[in-house]
């Protein structure tokens, strides 16, 4: 089977560069199409991938400031022509579904094209200036009938959660099967005795909703360690009380620790999907999160975790008064996050590339 592998950009890190990861693990011999890639910002094993890239991926800090180039995408991916293989296999968040092909086109979709269809909010999430976004706004019109036409060209999509199942049935009208992405599971485990702390961790900006768990905390006077970086860091701390503590960058060896000895995890922000409560599960802890997104999908009430209604910090504070966080067993919340590993994804996605391969025979 001849396989070509495509992901909208290589500028940055984040859950989407997780799973490229783990589809060159699937098919490590596969050409891979992106529209930018900035060498230096890219672990350096990946310089061995082979690697194609775009035309604009030429033009003057497009890697710095790839936002800013957002109409040009449909016209560079639309010029792609993927010719003599059998499967290309899309990872796809912004445009590049739109290439052109005779092949089997399958999409992984990790979420309909946002700043498309939900401008005001990626905007104002990725700190892009505002007089960009005036700019760009004109655009959005032409730029979703674009998107939707590219989504029709597709033969199957995949989606990364019953959350973007639903947007893609609605802003592109098509069905799609849902295949969780890929968590390394096998990294973390249950310890003994856990600690007498909650843990938040990603990166500290605003949509993410750390301040909800540093406000609740903060005025219940439970300990919470905050993990990660980020733009939102000085807000947060100028609201944190004296049981809130900021760690900063942690490194990735020193996660499954930090996992397995929290009392729980508390995870307030509205995800695609979202690896970090998976991660808190297979360490053995319970979660506590915002009811929405693909929480829904990671998190069992009652048994691995709780949901908060609202994304207030009374809603957050209302379960946290009545956490109890002996009732989860560390076996069970465990087992469940098995179900989100990354073998579970690699033997779902190669058996629906095998029978979307025979029923185009």
């Amino acid at each position: 089977m001849r396989l070509t592998l495509v992901h909208d950009w290589l500028n940055q890190l984040g859950g989407a560069e997780d799973v490229l990861k783990t589809l060159v693990e699937m098919y490590p011999q596969a050409p891979i199409y992106t529209s930018i890639y900035w060498h230096d910002k890219m672990p350096p094993e990946w310089q061995a991938w082979n690697l194609h890239t775009l035309w604009i991926d030429r033009l003057p800090l497009i890697h710095q400031k790839h936002q800013l180039y957002f109409p040009l995408y449909p016209l560079a991916w639309r010029g792609l022509h993927v010719q003599d293989v059998d499967v290309v296999l899309s990872n796809k968040s912004g445009f590049c579904h739109g290439l052109n092909t005779e092949a089997v086109h399958i999409c992984y979709c990790l979420a309909p094209t946002r700043y498309v269809w939900q401008y005001e909010a990626y905007m104002e999430r990725e700190n892009v200036p505002r007089p960009a976004r005036a700019l760009l706004r004109p655009l959005v019109g032409y730029l979703k009938r674009w998107d939707y036409q590219a989504a029709q060209r597709v033969d199957h999509f995949i989606a990364i959660s019953t959350e973007i199942q639903q947007r893609i049935q609605h802003y592109y009208d098509r069905d799609s099967v849902i295949i969780y992405p890929p968590v390394e599971t096998e990294r973390f485990q249950p310890v003994g005795q856990p600690d007498d702390y909650f843990l938040s961790l990603g990166r500290l900006i605003p949509y993410k909703r750390v301040d909800l768990a540093v406000q609740a905390c903060t005025r219940l006077g439970l300990p919470l360690k905050v993990a990660g970086r980020g733009r939102d860091l000085e807000r947060l701390q100028a609201m944190a009380g004296p049981t809130v503590e900021f760690l900063g960058y942690v490194p990735n060896e020193a996660l499954p620790e930090l996992f397995a000895r929290a009392k729980a995890f508390i995870f307030p922000g509205l995800e695609d999907f979202g690896i970090t409560p998976v991660q808190a599960q297979a360490a053995g802890r319970p979660v506590i999160a915002f009811k929405g997104g693909g929480a829904l999908d990671t998190v069992l009430a009652g048994v691995t975790g709780e949901f908060f209604e609202e994304p207030t910090v009374e809603s957050l504070m209302a379960v946290l008064q009545n956490f109890d966080a002996t009732r989860y067993n560390p076996t069970d919340c465990r087992d469940h996050a098995l179900r989100f590993d990354s073998r579970v994804f690699k033997t779902q996605l190669s058996a629906f590339i095998e029978q979307a391969l025979v029923a185009k025979e």
